[in-house]
C-alpha cells in the first residue's frame, strides 16, 4: 500500500491522526507527515483516514 498526501491542498486538520495514529502525525513544525508505505494490517484505518479528510487530501495506491 502506498499512501500519498496532496501537501497543496493538506490544511493540516489532523484528522488522520486520529483514525490511523500508526501512519500520520505531526511534525515539531506543526505540519503533517506520514508513513508513505506502511503495513498492509494498517489499510482500514488509512483508508478511515482518507475518508474523514475534510480536503480528501489522501491517496491510496496498491
Amino acid at each position: 500500500m502506498k499512501v500519498t498526501v496532496d501537501t497543496a491542498v493538506c490544511a493540516d486538520h489532523g484528522q488522520c491522526i486520529f483514525s490511523a495514529p500508526q501512519v500520520f502525525e505531526f511534525a515539531e513544525d506543526g505540519k503533517l507527515v506520514w508513513e508513505p508505505s506502511p503495513d498492509e494490517s494498517l489499510r482500514a484505518s488509512v483508508e478511515e483516514a482518507a475518508d474523514v479528510c475534510p480536503v480528501q487530501a489522501i491517496r491510496i495506491a496498491d
